[in-house]
């Protein structure tokens, strides 16, 4: 089909002149950001450590085969919370060396300095150190976990991105790739796991065993790994690779699906990437805590255990999901993050936004029956709130500190970053991009890459001009709004299409333009492609008939707001669209409502029609608004009235559902009754929750067991409350924990909820489920309460923190609220008690309470009269 575009020639060169200002460059570890001096580069590390569990310490050393490539005075490295006991230096043309650490705490770095410049050339720098087991999920850490009625220890590493220096003096930089012989004396009873196999085990006296692990690939030090205890391990064969699921006693029967997981996953992306898994095994590591999520280490996958295991008698098909999404994204780092690297910090989304988008297709691959595809297009519908207001930032965005480096692990480059890479594959087609993908990965195996790299594979593939369109979606924050406007001309369809920056909260002061790869269509109907590469741009179809629908797929990320009567006709049709079409639809004119681009009651027009939806992504996204209407309408008449159309629209699909489950029914029918249960609970519906309560959560089908179980905990009496957390202390099950944790969260009692808190600073609950008590409870409806409850004990919270979360807990604890004054005090504390590299955090938290507060002013005065007008 042949279009037709009209495109002002002005603003075509003007966006040529931004492109060239914004180029990046290919990968040059001399150019590379980082705090560490180019001109010493560690080649080997030969460590040794010795943990003393009881005295919560370790004791270590290491010989670092090291390369002077010009000529120094000085050695310097990364080091935090570690003392350095001595240190010295040898080589071929010099004596051995005595050298005195300078440490610079601040700076998180030691330097030796030396008497007379080191000449290029290869050395060993030999030290010893000292440092400690941690409590929080930082550098080494001990875990402590109840197997039946017995606590047991156990040690773990976390080193991203910035922590691998808390267990070893290290070039702690992505770019300073190189190898690791590591060696560790433990109790006689733990096993020991690392990034490649034991090579040596032999009993040294003292009650302690030596193992020693084999060399790794040179890669960067935060993908080192280290996991020891009373461990069990199942393994198959994939390939001739040997892959492991590592358990804690007796939770072998759980590590079942994710063993036949990994050796799928390992085989299909030994096909798709073109290139062999780099490693002898792939161990995957289920820890009882620590951490929420999992960590790629190269050959050494550790997880919490609940996005991992997945019981076959207990776990509903919601956990066989999350345990299979959170394995196909790990193991993808295997290859993007791990064989191939980003240069730094500021290039993550390389590593995760790839992963985000390989987690989504394998799963599709696999399992169509879980639509990935469409709750991606939901998380994406999601980010793209934050993602328009003024505290966002570029895909791409500058990182200078360590605690800018945990600070990006937020959702864009997750989930921006894979909804650009999945519009890239549409616009590319899937054959040149995989094609583009496996180019990438063979020129650049076991090093590192910027987005420049990728981006002359994917052109060169493709034959297309990916680089100018890719530095817009990268080096830019925000993402455009699409307007269409159409009229039928002598038989033609006349499309106009203009673009300006979304924003919700305020007009940016320099407006910004991208290049859109869109697809036009009909409903029913194929789709075309196009670009809109300026300000506006016509496209001319043929033919009038049909309904038109931009981006059918689902994969632009962008707004797009039609022209009233183009609306009017789609939202009519809403029960004809596909899936992604509804889906885009309903959060796009949510987004707009929000933002004043659209009245309320087209938003709940919208809404009413989509009664008979089907999809669980679909009614995910639906609730999730109707529950933002509803906060932001809290302690006003008009919240009752939000409730009660929640109630209208949710109930009626909640009776066809029932509370059992069927024989043959689908897996959107059964994650759609937890999800609309739940949504009627939180509406007050009385007779769910009536009904919910009265039902037993321990011998309810496993996908009602944890919304039956918030039931119970929502409107808790004490002994309600006392049941729950006897429950709680008594199980060894994690799964089950975390539902019961939820639950004593969610007690509207303050009472209970103060009492909730409490078991924050105490010993009697492990502390993977302590730390994140506080934050669940001031979600849960007692901000004012958490906080207090917080800042008077911040230091030991803190010190439950993992780097990655530790700046954004204070700010989370208010982060639901609409009143301004709050957002206020909130960055005035985190200013004055955890300084400036606090204050990006506190300033995004700070923006979205007042863009709320705007929202609420906004919506408020149209709530009563949009639901009392007449259905359209």
């Amino acid at each position: 089909m042949k279009l037709s575009f009209v495109r002002p020639v002005i603003a075509a060169l003007f966006s040529l002149a931004a492109l060239a200002a914004h180029a990046e460059a290919p990968f040059s570890f001399a150019d590379t950001p980082g705090k560490l001096p180019k001109d010493v580069v560690p080649l080997q590390y030969a460590a040794h450590l010795r943990p003393d569990l009881a005295a919560r310490t370790f004791y270590g050393s290491e010989t670092v085969e090291i390369e002077v490539l010009t000529a120094t005075t000085r050695i310097m490295l990364n080091a935090a919370a570690l003392q350095i006991d001595s240190a010295s230096l040898a080589g071929k043309d010099i004596p051995v060396r005595k050298l005195a650490p300078v440490a610079d705490e601040a700076a998180q770095t030691v330097t030796f300095r030396l008497d007379q410049p080191l000449l290029p050339g290869r050395y060993q720098l030999t030290l010893k150190f000292h440092g400690t087991i941690n409590r929080e999920a930082r550098g080494l850490f001990h875990l402590e976990y109840q197997a039946g009625k017995t606590e047991k220890t156990m040690l773990v590493t976390n080193l991203a991105p910035s922590d691998a220096r808390r267990l070893l003096p290290t070039w702690d930089e992505p770019a300073f790739r190189a190898a690791f012989k590591l060696t560790v004396d433990l109790p006689l009873n733990f096993k020991a796991y690392s990034n490649t196999p034991v090579e040596k085990q032999e009993k040294i006296g003292g009650g302690l065993q030596r193992l020693s692990f084999g060399l790794t690939p040179r890669m960067p030090s935060y993908l080192l790994v280290l996991v020891a205890g009373e461990l069990e391990r199942s393994a198959v064969k994939q390939d001739g690779i040997e892959i492991g699921v590592v358990t804690t006693a007796g939770k072998q029967p759980q590590a079942a699906f994710a063993l036949g997981t990994s050796k799928d996953l390992l085989r299909y992306y030994h096909t798709y990437f073109g290139q062999p898994y780099a490693l002898p095994k792939l161990d995957q590591i289920a820890v009882p805590g620590g951490f929420n999520g999992a960590m790629e280490n190269w050959g050494g996958i550790v997880y919490h255990e609940t996005t991992l295991l997945v019981d076959p008698r207990t776990s509903p098909e919601s956990m066989r999901k999350q345990s299979f999404i959170f394995n196909a994204h790990e193991v993808s780092h295997q290859w993007f993050g791990n064989l191939v690297t980003m240069a730094w910090w500021d290039n993550l989304w390389l590593n995760e936004g790839f992963a985000s988008w390989m987690e989504t297709k394998a799963s599709e691959h696999f399992h169509p029956e879980w639509r990935a595809a469409l709750d991606s297009q939901g998380a994406r519908d999601t980010v793209m709130e934050f993602d328009a207001r003024k505290t966002t930032r570029a895909l791409q965005s500058k990182v200078e500190t360590e605690d800018e480096a945990a600070d990006a692990f937020d959702d864009i480059p997750y989930v921006k970053g894979e909804a650009l890479v999945r519009m890239l594959e549409a616009w590319l087609g899937e054959d040149a991009f995989r094609n583009g993908m496996r180019s990438y990965m063979a020129s650049h195996r076991m090093g590192n890459t910027t987005g420049a790299d990728l981006w002359a594979a994917l052109e060169k593939a493709s034959g297309k001009p990916v680089t100018a369109l890719a530095l817009d979606w990268t080096m830019q924050p925000g993402y455009p709004l699409l307007k269409v406007e159409q009229a039928c001309e002598q038989g033609r369809r006349r499309i106009t299409l203009s673009q300006e920056q979304y924003w919700l909260d305020e007009q940016p002061a320099t407006p910004r333009q991208w290049q859109v790869p869109l697809q036009l269509g009909i409903v029913g109907g194929k789709a075309v492609q196009a670009m809109l590469d300026g300000p506006s741009s016509t496209v001319i179809l043929p033919g009038c008939e049909g309904t038109l629908v931009v981006d059918p797929n689902g994969v632009g990320y962008f707004r797009v707001q039609y022209d009233s009567a183009s609306f009017a006709a789609l939202s009519a049709r809403s029960a004809d669209l596909s899936d992604s079409t509804r889906l885009r639809l309903l959060s796009d004119t949510w987004s707009q409502a929000q933002a004043g681009r659209q009245p309320l009651s087209a938003w709940l027009t919208l809404a009413g029609n989509y009664r008979g939806e089907n999809r669980a992504a679909v009614w995910r996204a639906l609730a999730s608004q109707l529950r933002s209407l509803d906060d932001l309408m809290a302690g006003t008449p008009e919240q009752e009235a939000v409730r009660r159309f929640t109630r209208d629209l949710a109930r009626p699909a909640f009776d066809r559902l029932g509370w059992d489950e069927k024989m043959g029914e689908s897996v959107d029918q059964r994650a759609l009754r937890p999800l609309l249960a739940g949504l009627l609970i939180h509406a007050a519906d009385q007779t769910v929750l009536a009904q919910a309560r009265a039902r037993s959560s321990t011998t309810a089908p496993p996908s009602m067991r944890a919304v039956l179980t918030l039931a119970q905990g929502l409107y808790a009496d004490v002994a309600t409350y006392d049941r729950l957390l006897a429950r709680l202390m008594q199980s060894d099950s994690a799964e089950e924990r975390d539902e019961l944790a939820d639950a004593l969260c969610s007690a509207t009692d303050p009472v209970l909820a103060a009492r909730t808190l409490a078991l924050s600073m105490s010993d009697l609950l492990p502390a993977q489920i302590t730390s994140l008590l506080v934050g669940q409870v001031a979600r849960a409806g007692h901000a004012a309460l958490a906080w207090n409850f917080a800042i008077e004990r911040s230091a030991a919270l803190l010190n439950d923190q993992e780097a990655l979360g530790r700046n954004a807990f204070f700010p989370s604890l208010v982060g639901r609220s609409f009143d301004a004054a709050q957002a206020d005090m909130m960055e005035a504390w985190v200013g004055q008690h955890m300084g400036p590299g606090a204050m990006g955090e506190a300033r995004k938290v700070g923006n979205e309470i007042r863009t709320r507060a705007l929202q609420r002013q906004r919506l408020l005065p149209q709530v009563l009269p949009a639901l009392a007008a007449p259905a359209a």
